[in-house]
């Protein structure tokens, strides 16, 4: 579609953004399903890549570029996202599995004993609930997805080195109220 000669296509007119969204939908649902190699995924990635260009058109710049390039390399950015949490998510199962199917039987159980962890479980996940949200959310993908302070950091959008202290600060706050129970850990 030939676009105006001006520097500036303007995405906010509606029927500039649905010439745009047809002449291009099908490029980013490509370069979206390259990634994901998921068809319901990459028109996820499709709808996302179009309605950030909607609330925001004035990232995309005419002056480095032409439209088509610009939009497959976003789908292709946000398509390598969802893999990577995806990817993260799986991994964090399949420990999960392995870990209970080959967990040894214990046959010198002893029921005070597993009510004591029962208990001390119990009130972990109470006070891990109180923690503020970033750090609930960090010891949560630090501890029980076994995610590293890189992963964390690019699940939250935040620095490796806020990731590190979110985990940090959330231990620390965790040990103050447990007292040497949880400092042993």
């Amino acid at each position: 579609m030939n676009y105006p000669q001006s520097s500036h296509l303007d995405l906010s007119n509606p029927d500039t953004f649905a010439d745009v969204f047809s002449e291009h939908e099908r490029g980013v649902y490509s370069a979206a399903l390259r990634v994901t190699n998921n068809p319901t995924s990459a028109q996820d990635v499709v709808q996302d890549v179009f309605l950030r260009l909607w609330r925001k058109p004035t990232r995309f710049d005419p002056a480095r570029g032409e439209i088509g390039p610009f939009l497959r390399l976003m789908a292709r950015s946000r398509a390598l996202d969802l893999w990577r949490e995806g990817d993260a998510s799986n991994r964090a199962t399949d420990r999960y599995k392995s870990a209970v199917e080959y967990a040894p039987q214990r046959l010198d159980a002893q029921p005070e004993v597993d009510c004591e962890s029962r208990d001390e479980q119990t009130r972990v996940r109470a006070l891990v609930r109180e923690l503020p949200d970033a750090q609930r959310e960090a010891v949560a993908l630090a501890y029980w997805a076994g995610l590293t302070s890189e992963e964390i950091a690019t699940h939250a959008g935040v620095p490796v080195g806020t990731a590190k202290s979110r985990v940090r600060l959330g231990i620390t706050r965790l040990r103050d109220v447990c007292g040497p129970e949880l400092a042993a850990a």
